[in-house]
């Protein structure tokens, strides 16, 4: 019986090949994090499309200042508005992804750290997530509102459900991840 136990044993020689297979691997699994930061670059590209798009609709509305009506003037300040609310959801994905998938931050003593940088996790980037889409969702919304004479009802009202579902959405977001963070302390 102890010859047949001492056939199924590995021995020292196999144990360790596995586990340095298994280390190898391991090792692969967790540098593959680092696929994600060319996504964080292309995202940062994306931001700076952004801030032009910007600066050429702020040029446009300075220099049509006085050929524009209030409500004309208004729907541009709401888009310079929309275009700003994504730009804050461009950096807090790429911060907040980048530090909590890829890697560290070391930004401990830099002056200009963001505070929410440091409780940053995948449910707290969720929320602030859908936080900014109904932000933006909202500025969508209020364009329509200011705009009524040349928007389709029924458009609006697929606005409002579509902003109703953000609402909804998010505040499950926060209701499961308050269960869950309830959970990890008990």
């Amino acid at each position: 019986m102890s010859s047949e136990h001492s056939s199924h044993t590995p021995t020292p020689a196999k144990r360790s090949t596995v586990a340095h297979i298994e280390h190898a691997f391991e090792s692969v699994v967790f540098a593959s994090r680092w696929i994600q930061a060319p996504l964080y670059g292309g995202l940062i590209i994306a931001e700076l499309l952004y801030a032009y798009k910007f600066l050429v609709e702020l040029w446009e509305m300075v220099r049509h200042i006085n050929q524009q009506e209030e409500t004309i003037f208004m729907l541009g300040v709401l888009g310079l508005i929309d275009v700003t609310m994504v730009a804050n959801l461009l950096t807090m994905v790429i911060i907040g992804g980048y530090a909590t998938f890829v890697s560290k931050l070391d930004l401990e003593e830099h002056p200009d750290r963001p505070d929410w940088l440091t409780h940053i996790d995948p449910g707290t980037i969720k929320i602030k997530l859908a936080a900014s889409l109904i932000g933006i969702s909202s500025i969508h919304l209020l364009k329509s509102f200011v705009n009524i004479s040349n928007e389709n009802y029924e458009d609006i009202k697929w606005k409002i459900f579509i902003h109703i579902t953000f609402l909804g959405s998010a505040i499950l977001l926060a209701w499961t991840d308050k269960i869950m963070q309830k959970d990890k302390k008990h």
